[in-house]
């Protein structure tokens, strides 16, 4: 097991899983302008690495993220020019969360605790969500005046509908992992006990599938949202026949005609 310390940020790589953990218990590791960029920067050198297969993220202590913190500098006015809340979310929420999403390896958010604002918005980019029982989510934008961000109106509507989203958003209310789970938004709630042992059982079994051809999926159920049923077809044609002449569809092939488990390599 390799592991590196950052400030806010811990890195730990055990076998192809590369575990990212916020790390500022004393706030519930709101974020920050550092902590921000640190997880990209984080995530972008994960992704050239070709020995990581699968990327959690969660969080240190009871909590996962409680979302932006309002005493960065960034964005508290203290009495001065208020500030470009716009900039801030262009600079730091912008590219993490284009890089988050995009990674070429799946990724897998271990809710802990409480999921705030920017920090459910970032969870819920991943392809993959669990969930503490005792986790909460929260969307808290319209208590302070402002709307959802770091991809949360992206997001939210393709989870969970139009209805539920705003709903969600508009109120602001706590939404218990069990019932963020049966209205869609996560993949599973498990039991706190049980917890890291599922989540560490989930990033190996990810992990050891086809890397490329999971990628390509989340691509191509993202595009099909705006996509005729035509569209959908052609684009799936052209995965498939990119797939087809992969080195994982040869061995998938191979590893089935000789019943052993595959040993995917792609990327």
């Amino acid at each position: 097991m390799h592991q590196i310390s950052l400030p806010s940020l811990l890195a730990t790589q055990q076998g192809a899983v590369l575990t990212l953990t916020l790390d500022r218990v004393e706030s519930l590791n709101s974020l920050t302008g550092e902590l921000t960029t640190l997880l990209l920067q984080a995530l972008n050198h994960a992704a050239a690495q070709p020995d990581v297969r699968c990327v959690i993220l969660t969080g240190a202590g009871r909590a996962f993220c409680a979302g932006q913190d309002l005493k960065d500098p960034a964005v508290t006015a203290d009495g001065g020019p208020r500030p470009d809340l716009g900039g801030v979310v262009e600079r730091y929420y912008k590219p993490l969360a284009l890089r988050l999403h995009s990674m070429p390896v799946p990724t897998l958010a271990a809710v802990n605790g409480v999921a705030a604002g920017a920090g459910a918005s970032l969870a819920l980019l991943c392809d993959v969500v669990v969930a503490k029982r005792s986790a909460r989510f929260i969307q808290a934008f319209s208590a302070i005046g402002l709307i959802p961000d770091s991809g949360a109106t992206w997001a939210l509507p393709r989870l969970v509908g139009r209805a539920q989203a705003l709903g969600l958003a508009i109120f602001g209310e706590k939404l218990s992992a069990e019932d963020a789970e049966h209205i869609g938004l996560i993949w599973a709630c498990i039991g706190d006990e049980a917890f890291d042992d599922e989540v560490r059982a989930l990033a190996n079994k990810l992990a050891t599938l086809p890397t490329r051809a999971l990628v390509r999926t989340r691509e191509l159920i993202d595009e099909a949202g705006s996509a005729t049923l035509e569209q959908a077809l052609d684009a799936e044609a052209r995965a498939q026949r990119e797939l087809g002449h992969a080195a994982d569809y040869v061995e998938g092939l191979a590893a089935f005609a000789h019943k052993r488990a595959p040993r995917f390599s792609d990327r």
